[in-house]
C-alpha cells in the first residue's frame, strides 16, 4: 500500500486520475506493441491509443518505484543511486519519445490524441522528478564522498551533470518558487503542443489559374491539378521552393508567401505571446535577468552576451556583400521584368531572382538538378557513402512493422554486431509534423541484459512521386537529407555506458550533421548516384561545375537572413520587458531597420505563428551558425586526408560522433584535428569574398 500511496502522490502532480493510477500497479500485457525483449523493435503497426496509455502508464509506474528505492538507500553509491536513476531517464525518455514520436506522424486521431496526452504526462513526471529535493539530496551526499573522487573522469562528469541538471531545473528554489516553475513548466509544453498543432492542421493552400502557375515546374502542377483545370497547391516546406523560385507571376509568388507564413496565426500569435511570458517568468524565478540568460548556461555560449558579441560580429562581416547582392538581383529583375532598380525589392521576390541569375548567368536550373536526383538513388548513394566511411553497414528490414506503409526501417552494424535502429519517414501526409528532422527514440546505455542500441527516426516532407514521376528533390534539400542523416549517424554512433551521456551540447549538435553537407560539393561523390531519372545520365561535370560557380550568388542576403531569425529568437528571450511586451510582428520590423539591408517583413504576415524552433527550441538557433564554425574546421581534415577516407570517418565516428557528453566538446574536437579549433574555415565557407 506504501509503494501504491507514492505512485498517487506523484501521478496526482501529473493530473493523472485514479482509475490510471490503479493501472500503473499491474503488469504490462504481452500482447502490448511496447511490450518486446531487449532490442527488439517496437510493433509500431498495430499500437493504438490504449496500447500508448498502458504503455506509458506502465513505465510510469517502474520509474517512480525506482525513484521511491533510491531515496530510501542509507549510502548512496553509483552503483544505487546514479546508475538507476539512469535507467529511470532511458525508460521515461523512451516511453515521452515514442509517444511524441506518433503525435507527430500516425494517421489515426486518437493514437495521435493519446501520443499528445501520454508525452505530456511523461513531461510531468520529468519535471517532479528533477525538483525532488530527497532524491538531489541522495546525488549531492554521494558527490561529496570519498567514492566520488575514486570515480574516472568520464564517470566524474555523469554525477557532476545530473546535479547541474537538478540546479538548472531550480532544485535549490523555495518550494513556493519550485512550484511555480514547476506549474509554468506544464503550461509551456502545453502551450508548445497547441502551437505545433495549429501550425501541422493548418491547411493554407494557393488556388491558382493556369496564368497564376505559369512558371511552376510542371511535375508540381500536375500533382496538385484539379479536374477544372485549376491548382491548389498547399502552402508546406514541400512545396515552398518550387513555387517561390519559379513562378513567373509576382502575385502568386506573394500569395503564396502570405499563406506560408500565416499558417496557424489565427491561433498561434496568442499562444506564442503567452510562452514568451511564461518564459521570461521562468527565468525570472530561477534568478535570471531573461529567459535567454537561464537557458543558455548549460550551452557553450554560457550567456546571452556571448551570443550577441557572435552574432554581431557576423552581421557587420555579411553586411557588404548583402547590400551588393540586392543590386544584383535588381539587375536580374530589371533584365527579366524591365522594372527600374530605383523600385524597392519585395521578399516575395527574392528566390525568383535569385534563380533566373543561376539559370541565365551560371546555367544553373535548380529543376532540371531535380532530374538527376530521384529520392531512391539518393538514398542509395547517401547509405553508400556513410557506410564506407564510417566503417559500418546498413540492412533494410523487409516487412517491418511500422506506423505508415511509406516507412522504411533499417538495423546498423558494425562488423556484424547490432549498433543501432533508425528508420525513414520522409513524405507529407495530412496531420503529420511538416517540417524535416532527426527523432531520437531511444539512445543507447549498457543495461544488465546487454547493451541497449540506439533507435532514431528521419522525419522528412520531401515531395512524393506520383504514377509518372519518381520522388525527386532538388540539391539544396539533398543537402537536408544528408544534414538529417547526419543527426541519424550521431544517434547511431553512441555506445557509452550511460544514456544520460548521449547527448551534446546544444549549440554543438548541428555541426555533427552540417559537416556532412560538404560532400555534396564533391563531384565525385556526387556523380557517383546522381543520375537522369529517365537515361540513367550521369550528372554532367560541367554542369556540376556551374552549381560550384554558383555557390556564392546570394551569399550574404543568405547569411542575413540567417542572422535576422537569429537576433529575433534572442530578441523574443532575451530583451523581454513585460511592462512593454513585444509586439511579435514588429520586432521583425524593427531587426530589419537594425540590419539595414532591406524591408524581409511581408506586412500582413505573421512567420513567427508557423515557426518550430521559437516554439520547442527557444534560444537556440545561433547555434546552427556556432556549430557551423565547427562543423567547417572539422571537415578541413577530411579535405586532408580524401573524403572517403575511412580512416578520418573512424576517427569522427569514434572521437565526435560517439561522444555524447563523456568527454567535453573542445576536448574531443581538438584531438580529432590534432589542434585547438579556428574559424578560418567558416569564414571562407561564408562566401562573402
Amino acid at each position: 500500500m506504501r509503494k501504491l500511496a507514492a505512485i498517487l502522490v506523484l501521478l496526482s502532480l501529473m493530473n493523472c486520475s485514479e482509475k490510471e493510477a490503479e493501472k500503473a500497479v499491474v503488469e504490462l500485457s504481452k500482447d502490448n506493441p511496447f511490450n518486446v525483449a531487449l532490442n527488439e523493435p517496437f510493433d509500431y503497426a498495430n499500437v493504438t491509443g490504449e496500447s500508448i496509455e498502458d504503455f506509458v502508464t506502465y513505465e510510469i509506474q517502474n520509474v517512480v518505484q525506482t525513484i521511491e528505492i533510491i531515496k530510501n538507500q542509507s549510502i548512496p553509491t553509483l552503483e544505487n543511486t546514479f546508475h538507476p536513476f539512469d535507467d529511470v531517464y532511458n525508460r521515461l525518455n523512451k516511453a515521452g519519445s515514442n509517444s511524441f514520436m506518433l503525435y507527430w506522424t500516425s494517421t489515426d486521431s486518437i493514437t495521435r490524441a493519446k501520443g499528445l496526452e501520454y508525452s505530456q504526462k511523461v513531461d510531468s513526471l520529468s519535471t517532479a522528478i528533477s525538483s525532488d529535493k530527497d532524491l538531489f539530496k541522495q546525488f549531492e551526499t554521494f558527490a561529496a564522498s570519498k567514492d566520488y573522487s575514486k570515480l574516472n573522469t568520464r564517470r566524474q562528469r555523469f554525477v557532476n551533470d545530473i546535479i547541474d541538471s537538478f540546479k538548472q531545473s531550480g532544485i535549490n528554489l523555495s518550494d513556493e518558487k519550485l512550484n511555480k516553475v514547476k506549474t509554468l513548466k506544464a503550461e509551456i509544453t502545453d502551450l508548445t503542443s497547441q502551437y505545433s498543432t495549429n501550425m501541422n492542421t493548418a491547411n493554407s493552400v494557393l488556388l491558382i489559374d493556369e496564368a497564376g502557375a505559369k512558371g511552376i515546374p510542371e511535375n508540381l502542377k500536375e500533382k496538385y491539378k484539379t479536374e477544372n483545370g485549376r491548382y491548389e497547391i498547399p502552402a508546406q516546406p514541400s512545396t515552398s521552393g518550387p513555387v517561390m523560385s519559379n513562378a513567373i507571376n509576382s502575385e502568386t509568388r506573394k500569395k503564396y508567401q502570405i499563406l506560408y507564413s500565416n499558417r496557424g496565426a489565427d491561433k498561434n500569435i496568442g499562444i506564442l505571446n503567452q510562452l514568451v511570458a511564461k518564459r521570461y517568468q521562468l527565468g525570472q524565478l530561477m534568478g535570471k535577468k531573461s529567459y535567454a540568460e537561464h537557458n543558455l548556461v548549460p550551452k557553450m555560449a554560457k550567456n546571452p552576451e556571448a551570443v550577441w558579441k557572435f552574432i554581431d560580429d557576423l552581421v557587420a562581416e555579411s553586411k557588404e556583400k548583402a547590400i551588393q547582392d540586392i543590386e544584383v538581383l535588381k539587375t536580374a529583375r530589371k533584365k527579366t521584368d524591365n522594372i527600374n532598380n530605383e523600385e524597392v525589392l519585395n521578399a516575395w521576390d527574392l528566390s525568383y531572382y535569385k534563380n533566373q541569375i543561376l539559370k541565365t548567368e551560371y546555367q544553373v536550373d535548380t529543376e532540371k538538378i531535380r532530374e538527376y536526383l530521384p529520392v531512391s538513388s539518393c538514398l542509395d548513394g547517401m547509405f553508400e557513402l556513410y557506410q564506407e566511411l564510417l566503417d559500418v553497414e546498413f540492412k533494410k528490414v523487409e516487412n517491418a512493422s511500422v506506423w505508415h506503409e511509406d516507412i522504411q526501417a533499417y538495423e546498423v552494424f558494425e562488423n556484424g554486431k547490432l549498433k543501432g535502429r533508425f528508420f525513414l519517414d520522409l513524405f507529407p501526409r495530412p496531420n503529420k509534423e511538416s517540417w524535416f528532422y532527426a527523432v531520437p527514440l531511444s539512445t543507447g546505455k549498457q543495461t544488465a541484459d546487454g547493451y541497449e542500441v540506439p533507435v532514431a527516426m528521419l522525419l522528412g516532407n520531401f515531395t512524393k512521386g506520383t504514377d509518372i514521376l519518381p520522388s525527386m528533390i532538388t540539391h539544396n534539400e539533398l543537402s537536408t537529407l544528408f544534414h538529417e542523416f547526419g543527426h541519424i549517424m550521431d544517434a547511431m554512433a553512441y555506445e557509452g555506458e550511460y544514456s544520460l551521456q548521449a547527448n551534446t551540447k546544444r549549440d554543438f549538435v548541428e555541426a555533427m550533421s552540417q559537416i556532412f553537407e560538404n560532400w555534396i560539393w564533391d563531384y565525385n561523390i556526387l556523380s557517383s548516384f546522381a543520375k537522369h531519372y529517365e537515361t540513367g545520365e550521369v550528372l554532367p561535370k560541367e554542369l556540376f561545375d556551374n552549381m560550384v560557380n554558383a555557390k556564392n550568388v546570394s551569399s550574404g542576403l543568405s547569411a542575413q537572413g540567417s542572422l535576422r531569425s537569429c537576433i529575433y529568437d534572442m530578441n523574443l528571450y532575451d530583451k523581454y520587458n513585460p511592462e512593454q511586451p513585444i509586439d511579435t510582428d514588429q520586432l521583425w520590423r524593427d531587426v530589419d531597420k537594425q540590419l539595414g539591408v532591406m524591408d524581409w517583413y511581408i506586412e500582413g504576415t505573421h512567420p513567427q505563428a508557423c515557426w518550430i524552433h521559437i516554439n520547442t527550441h527557444p534560444v537556440y538557433y545561433y547555434g546552427y551558425l556556432w556549430s557551423e564554425v565547427y562543423a567547417q574546421d572539422m571537415f578541413t581534415i577530411f579535405e586532408k586526408n580524401g573524403l572517403r577516407d575511412q580512416e578520418t570517418g573512424v576517427r569522427y565516428r569514434k572521437l565526435i560522433l560517439a561522444n555524447g557528453s563523456q568527454r567535453t566538446v573542445d576536448e574531443a574536437v581538438e584531438e580529432f584535428l590534432g589542434r585547438p579549433m579556428n574559424n578560418k574555415a567558416y569564414v571562407k565557407s561564408l562566401g562573402l569574398e
